[in-house]
């Protein structure tokens, strides 16, 4: 059985990333899983840096091949925020809870026109020899003016896709899988994965 370290102690993002590969003979490991590895700081200007930096950091403390993503939400009426700093928006200790609260107080006033928005992923994998491997995928939605829904992890419940009113929060993973942000990067990766595994 081949090795695959994700680059995350994120639950949700190992969790996604499992059942998206849940056909291939892998065995994933995570970053709980080798303890004294240091912090990575992911202090890029943009998606890419951050998941090679994480994809390599995770290669050469294990020496497994591994694959890091590093993903955001992109808001139109907020210039792009809080992009690369998504999961620091609102402070590196905010709770989902409070990023969410903060990024719908600087909209309240928005009509649903104007909340367009997007995820954005950047996947890299780095294989058993060193050599790194990129591929993107975004997903566009607009903002809700609520919470809904109870699946999903940071902004998926107030990220809602038209064509479904639903937020990902609402969707469900079988859909969220096959339409999300990570999904369409990791559907890049897939053959990457297939070759160099």
């Amino acid at each position: 059985m081949k090795k695959l370290v994700v680059a995350t102690k994120n639950r949700g993002k190992l969790i996604e990333i499992a059942e998206l590969l849940v056909d291939h003979d892998v065995k994933l490991y995570s970053l709980h899983d080798f303890p004294k590895m240091p912090d990575i700081v992911e202090d890029g200007e943009t998606f890419e840096e951050n998941a090679i930096r994480k994809a390599m950091a995770a290669f050469e403390w294990t020496k497994l091949p591994a694959i890091a993503d590093d993903s955001g939400l992109e808001v139109d009426a907020l210039n792009g925020a809080p992009g690369v700093h998504s999961a620091r928006y609102g402070g590196n200790s905010a709770t989902d809870e409070e990023k969410i609260d903060k990024l719908l107080a600087a909209m309240i006033d928005l009509p649903l026109e104007e909340r367009t928005a997007r995820f954005r992923c950047a996947m890299a994998f780095v294989d058993s020899e060193g050599e790194v491997f990129v591929t993107e995928g975004t997903c566009e939605g607009v903002i809700a003016f609520e919470c809904r829904g109870s699946g999903g992890f940071g902004y998926d419940p107030i990220f809602m896709l038209r064509e479904y009113g639903k937020t990902f929060a609402e969707l469900g993973s079988d859909i969220k899988n096959r339409i999300s942000h990570r999904a369409v990067a990791l559907q890049k990766m897939r053959e990457i994965l297939q070759e160099r595994l």
